[in-house]
């Protein structure tokens, strides 16, 4: 059996791994655009273990992140790689993000956390002296973690099981060819019984050059991060996060102490204007034509016009993103930043124009995509990977 995985993501090196396990006779290629693994999301996010709260009950980024927790801290202990269950803090400002606070309290314990407490007001600064908030919520499961290590590890087992990756290879078409399919690339011809795609921010175009439609579009979005100063570090122990807007999937701007060492600060969520567009002066014109020409998209924009124009005026403003941090640290200052780095979220948005929250697959027979597998997908990355292994094997 060939079976053919596109995408050297977290998502596409775990579910190869995965699938060596099960399946150790399979003959097993790995296809990546760029010339190495972990490049773009898997390689740009802040490196935090989510232990699920945020998400609906009963949904699969729910489920996925308790359970992918668990296997990514086993998958850390068994492998020696550094990760650190340093938990985490979610802070209310005023009574509305109190009551926000308070469903999610109640969400986190229907996903079945662990240790999850209400924190009053005169407690806060117990767990982190210099933040502002009338309440919160302690998270003692969320972690931080080194996924690139996470990623290099995976790629080293998966070619101990004798699998193979084939690198600066974009797929260019996926074509049903005698009971498998032809994966055509502009580095060669590959066919396969199975292909399962895992290809983040081009997920919707691998169905699309499968001949399918996607059920939505991938919207980038990107997260720009500051860091703290070293003589700032102080400030933040561990992890601070607002009580986020629950209609969207975004966490707000937060503080992340790093696996490495340092603090971030962000992300934002602001329109990018290509889909690897990690600076505002990236700009691919025919992927903006992409998404500008896309009904969904400009439901989207009339029905959210403030948190577009907000997170772009907050992008190209320092000091409001430092009002930002504020709310949450008050003693920080535009001062104590520095340039961090940046991120693209692979974000689905449907035609009606709403982000899509959930994890999102579509199948064809021998034919698996991942479409949206924006965060948790990393904490989540061995859950998916069963998930993905599961409808594989139906197929067989």
């Amino acid at each position: 059996m060939k079976i053919i995985i596109i995408g050297g993501g977290i998502v596409g090196l775990a579910t190869a791994n995965q699938i060596l396990d099960s399946y150790p006779d399979t003959n097993l290629t790995l296809i990546e655009k760029e010339d190495h693994i972990c490049t773009h999301q898997s390689g740009h996010n802040s490196g935090v273990l989510h232990a699920g709260l945020y998400y609906r009950p009963g949904s699969r980024k729910a489920k996925y992140a308790v359970s992918g927790l668990k296997k990514m801290v086993a998958f850390c202990e068994s492998h020696n790689i550094p990760f650190d269950l340093c938990g985490k803090l979610v802070i209310a400002t005023n009574l509305e993000e109190k009551n926000t606070l308070l469903r999610l309290h109640e969400r986190g314990i229907a996903n079945g956390l662990r240790g999850l407490r209400l924190i009053a007001k005169t407690e806060l600064a117990d767990i982190e002296p210099n933040v502002a908030g009338i309440a919160g919520i302690h998270v003692p499961e969320e972690g931080i973690i080194d996924y690139p290590a996470v990623c290099r590890k995976l790629k080293d087992l998966i070619i101990s099981k004798g699998g193979i990756f084939v690198f600066k290879s974009k797929v260019t078409s996926i074509v049903p060819i005698n009971n498998g399919w032809l994966v055509g690339t502009d580095n060669g011809d590959f066919f396969s019984d199975r292909v399962v795609t895992c290809a983040g921010l081009y997920s919707d175009k691998m169905v699309s050059i499968t001949g399918f439609k996607a059920v939505s579009k991938i919207i980038p979005f990107r997260g720009e991060y500051y860091k703290l100063k070293k003589e700032s570090e102080y400030l933040v122990k561990n992890l601070i996060y607002p009580v986020p807007d629950t209609k969207y999937p975004f966490l707000g701007v937060h503080f992340t102490r790093l696996i490495g060492g340092g603090i971030e600060a962000g992300p934002n969520a602001v329109l990018a204007f290509a889909r690897e567009g990690y600076t505002i002066k990236d700009i691919n014109v025919a992927e903006m034509y992409d998404y500008l020409s896309y009904k969904g998209f400009w439901r989207f924009i009339i029905n959210n016009p403030k948190l577009i124009g907000y997170e772009l005026y907050r992008s190209l403003s320092r000091s409001e993103f430092c009002r930002s941090l504020q709310k949450l640290v008050p003693k920080i200052q535009e001062s104590d930043l520095q340039e961090g780095g940046a991120g693209v979220r692979a974000q689905s948005m449907s035609d009606q124009g709403y982000l899509v929250e959930d994890f999102e697959f579509f199948e064809k027979p021998g034919l698996i995509h991942l479409i949206n597998a924006p965060s948790p997908a990393a904490t989540a990355a061995f859950s998916i990977a069963d998930e993905l292994v599961y409808k594989l094997k139906i197929t067989f």
